[in-house]
């Protein structure tokens, strides 16, 4: 089963279980794996707790072996049916903390710890005062120890915490709020228009599917306001987003991006853009830009991969517990084609990270927007687990 939330008023990703079902025509046009058909069963998550906990008991009753790459910040919610049954839970989006707790959890990503964590050392290069704009929930509550632990590596100061509605559509009070904490107050500065900088004054958001709806704010007050640098998570700005609101002449220009996988355009996407073209059928659902999109594609990559060692070890029988001592076990290393390092679930492949013990990818990837068009800042991987574990020291 694949879910995520579909047609809520906060964040919304459809695409994963388009990318599910697109992921299963595929495989299945080749014989299935291994000989084995994939059927995929998909459920809107709702961004709610009871339709989380719905969703993972239907997986259990209609007999799915695994919850495969899924969007849910209800860990508490849905965990608990799929432990009770043995229903590993891979791939997931990394939206909730359980995903990085549950022993039947098998992540793809860091979640928002290394994203925030990332995005922290990204903007420690040339940020001398930060300000992060962020959801008024416990899952925001979070956020700025993460933010603040890539700050401090490097040497910055931590960053104004600015709490935000998460489903808010007018977010001038926190624009402000957030210049106000870096420096950037127009009475001090005078107007961009005439040239006024903040100099080393950054403006950090992460709040899912309504970051437009800030930077929209974000771009009317900046009329009023010296330029300040932008910065970002993936999952919350994207190409999309960019293009939305401007592209080169808008208020993402320059922005500094944190993903944890290669910039959308890299050509290791290329496998799932040929899939995504011959078997999602015009489906405007599924972005190949879009990071849920995307670890839904490496979730299943994950499961492909798991079944073919089961095969190898001649287990013809795909159940729940087979696919969890094959996770557990890890007898080879799950090449992504690039996309992550490769990975595995081994005791020993845990990072020591507190709060998220099962991560074993700790690795970002720095994005910039130049010219309108989200690129990659940087070649190859950033590994921010010894920022992440520091935190755990320093807590």
């Amino acid at each position: 089963m694949t879910w995520a939330p579909e047609g809520t008023k906060a964040t919304n990703m459809p695409g994963m279980p388009a990318m599910a079902q697109a992921y299963a025509r595929w495989v299945n046009s080749r014989g299935g794996i291994r000989g084995h058909h994939l059927r995929v069963l998909t459920c809107n998550e709702r961004n709610d707790s009871v339709s989380a906990a719905q969703c993972a008991q239907r997986a259990v009753d209609r007999g799915a072996v695994a919850v495969v790459g899924s969007y849910s910040q209800f860990g508490r919610s849905f965990m608990s049916p799929l432990e009770v049954k043995g229903v590993p839970f891979i791939g997931g989006y990394g939206a909730s903390d359980e995903e990085f707790e549950s022993p039947l959890s098998y992540p793809v990503n860091g979640g928002q710890a290394s994203l925030l964590a990332g995005n922290g050392r990204q903007l420690a290069r040339d940020c001398r005062r930060v300000a992060l704009v962020r959801p008024d929930t416990i899952q925001g509550d979070q956020m700025p120890s993460l933010l603040n632990s890539g700050l401090e590596n490097g040497s910055r100061h931590p960053a104004k915490d600015i709490k935000a509605p998460e489903d808010g559509t007018d977010y001038s009070s926190a624009v402000n709020r957030a210049l106000d904490g870096v420096g950037a107050d127009p009475a001090v500065y005078g107007k961009s228009k005439a040239g006024g900088k903040a100099e080393g004054s950054c403006v950090t958001a992460s709040l899912g599917d309504h970051t437009d709806a800030f930077f929209d704010s974000f771009r009317r007050l900046q009329e009023d306001s010296p330029r300040v640098r932008v910065a970002s998570v993936l999952g919350s700005v994207g190409q999309a987003l960019v293009n939305r609101t401007g592209g080169r002449s808008g208020p993402l220009e320059g922005a500094e991006i944190t993903g944890w996988y290669p910039a959308a355009g890299d050509s290791r996407w290329a496998p799932m853009r040929k899939v995504i073209n011959d078997f999602a059928f015009n489906d405007n659902r599924i972005d190949p830009a879009d990071q849920g999109a995307q670890t839904t594609w490496i979730a299943y990559t994950v499961l492909r991969s798991m079944i073919e060692q089961l095969d190898d070890r001649g287990v013809e029988d795909i159940t729940p517990h087979a696919l969890q001592t094959a996770l557990d076990r890890g007898d080879r290393a799950v090449d992504t084609g690039g996309l992550t390092p490769k990975l595995r679930w081994r005791e020993d492949d845990m990072l020591a990270v507190q709060d998220f013990p099962r991560i074993v990818n700790g690795t970002v990837t720095y994005q910039v927007v130049r010219d309108g068009e989200l690129v990659s800042a940087q070649h190859g991987f950033v590994n921010v687990t010894k920022t992440l574990e520091r935190r755990r020291a320093d807590s």
